[in-house]
């Protein structure tokens, strides 16, 4: 069959300027820099040599968009296979015709899964509706620490890019490919608090997991990868391969004509690579779905891809998510500050609505977007509540229920005072913000200040200003991110932002849940 299936792509190849070599003839030889990925693919290409008289010189080493590596004439490659074109092709299109776009085949598809320790599915399997798990249902174990994941730098892997963008689209939770708009940075700060194992590719992370079991009970990376993982033997037990509920980044390994004056050689190496037999090979080798329609996936891939997530259109949004993601080796221990108004206006609905808020973020909602944005594991998190004056203040590092517990409870049980001192207060969050900073520089630190009142006691805006020049650099590193409530001065807390490098949100336009989920945490240095 395989002979057959041979002789049929030489008569096919027959009238290309590059026809296939005799046994006789030197090999013509094509430069290709490839995903580290794709290395896998290395012990078919004798074949591809013998049928085509094409050998492929392959440098496992580009990185998720080509950078330095395109055009030809600079880089010295032929053509290019990567586990996704798409960062690539946004990075032609934004070039102003510096470059230009190259054809492109995809060659084999995979969609960006989680593969889950047997227990850790069992938990996350209980807890989900119809046993479906959901990245947002990851995302939440993660912030609570009962996922702990391992995933390849999105910097530089094209593996790693695909799974944030993923995670990020179902965070968005709009069923469509991610705007600058749906890039809110706190989305994923309690999934990033459980990566624990990182890589510069998924190549690299796939060698590394075994001896790193007790670190990380989960692997984001493709399904091909974890199913060759399972294959190796050399885990305690086979990972279990979860397609998330809520979308997939399906990857088609493509390969790239970057010198125009390949085409011929390129064209050819195209057809071998989509005949029936090759397909099946790859398949069968590196457990990769075939693009060809006429072979029939094997029995591990005939899992439903389910709804394939669309990759961002701009890449500047792929920029921001990934500027914003930050190395996966540093921490993610931010602290926030809030400063909330206890005063007597506050009483009934208002305080409803920002105790129900508190309570969500620490678990109880239950909804994606709540699951994204809660309250995670490593989180220093400081409460002060204020009214005519600073009533109480607590601070906690988030290590489990009993910490959120502490919190709620003081949110929860906390009295009223009759006037509110506005800058007095967030005077008082700037000195707990700046203690922090000063004993922590590399941690984020952040000031939530929620009030629905005009300041009418304790010291003045100009006075507060005056204070927090006084503090420093120490200060100067720390947003605040104020929540206009009822009756709250615009104009005093639209100030209190612009002179602190944050911005003010309107709770009115939404909910006190909405507007704690878009501005907590939301900076990094």
């Amino acid at each position: 069959m395989r002979a057959a299936a041979r002789a049929l792509l030489g008569l096919a190849l027959l009238g290309a300027t590059l026809t296939s070599c005799t046994s006789d003839d030197e090999p013509t030889t094509l430069r290709v820099v490839a995903s580290p990925e794709l290395a896998d693919v290395a012990p078919l290409l004798a074949d591809l040599t013998e049928d085509t008289g094409i050998e492929l010189d392959i440098d496992y080493r580009a990185d998720a968009d080509l950078d330095g590596q395109y055009p030809a004439g600079r880089s010295g490659y032929d053509l290019a296979w990567l586990a996704s074109d798409r960062s690539f092709l946004l990075r032609v299109r934004d070039s102003d015709g510096e470059l230009t776009r190259p054809e492109s085949t995809a060659v084999m598809r995979s969609p960006v899964v989680v593969g889950l320790a047997p227990d850790t599915a069992k938990k996350l399997r209980a807890a989900a509706p119809g046993g479906r798990i959901s990245w947002a249902d990851v995302a939440d174990a993660a912030a609570d620490g009962t996922v702990r994941f391992g995933m390849a730098d999105p910097r530089r892997s094209d593996t790693g890019r695909a799974a944030l963008v993923g995670v990020a689209t179902a965070a968005a939770g709009t069923g469509s490919a991610l705007r600058e708009q749906d890039v809110s940075c706190d989305r994923l700060r309690g999934f990033r608090s459980g990566q624990t194992l990182t890589a510069a590719s998924s190549r690299d992370l796939m060698a590394r997991y075994p001896g790193r079991q007790d670190d990380a009970n989960a692997l984001i990376a493709h399904e091909a990868e974890l199913l060759a993982l399972n294959a190796s033997g050399d885990l305690r037990a086979p990972l279990e391969i979860v397609h998330p509920d809520d979308g997939m980044v399906l990857s088609d390994f493509p390969l790239l004509l970057l010198d125009p004056g390949a085409r011929p050689a390129y064209r050819e190496v195209v057809d071998w690579l989509l005949a029936e037999d090759t397909q099946r090979a790859l398949m069968e080798r590196t457990y990769r779905r075939p693009v060809n329609q006429d072979v029939e996936p094997s029995e591990a891939l005939r899992t439903p891809v389910g709804n394939a997530l669309s990759f961002p259109d701009r890449l500047s949004v792929v920029e921001r998510l990934i500027t914003d993601y930050g190395d996966p080796a540093d921490g993610t221990a931010d602290q926030v500050v809030f400063v909330l108004d206890f005063s007597t206006s506050m009483r009934g609905t208002r305080m409803a609505g920002l105790r129900a808020a508190f309570a969500g973020l620490s678990g109880a909602d239950d909804s994606p977007t709540g699951k994204f944005a809660r309250f995670h594991r490593g989180e220093r998190l400081s409460v002060v509540r204020f009214g005519g004056r600073v009533l109480e203040e607590r601070t906690v590092t988030v290590r489990g229920d009993e910490d959120l517990r502490d919190l709620n409870d003081l949110v929860a049980n906390g009295g009223y005072d009759d006037a509110t001192a506005l800058w007095t207060a967030l005077d008082h969050g700037y000195r707990v913000a700046a203690t922090a900073v000063r004993d922590d520089p590399h941690r984020p630190v952040s000031i939530v200040l929620m009030t629905d009142g005009e300041n009418n006691a304790g010291i003045t805006y100009e006075e507060f200003l005056r204070r927090h020049r006084a503090l420093g650099a120490e200060a100067e590193a720390v947003p605040t991110f104020p929540v206009h409530l009822g009756e709250a001065d615009t104009d005093a807390l639209r100030r209190a932002a612009d002179a602190t490098g944050g911005r003010m949100v309107d709770a009115g336009l939404s909910s006190l849940s909405d507007a704690f989920k878009e501005i907590r945490g939301c900076h990094r240095q």
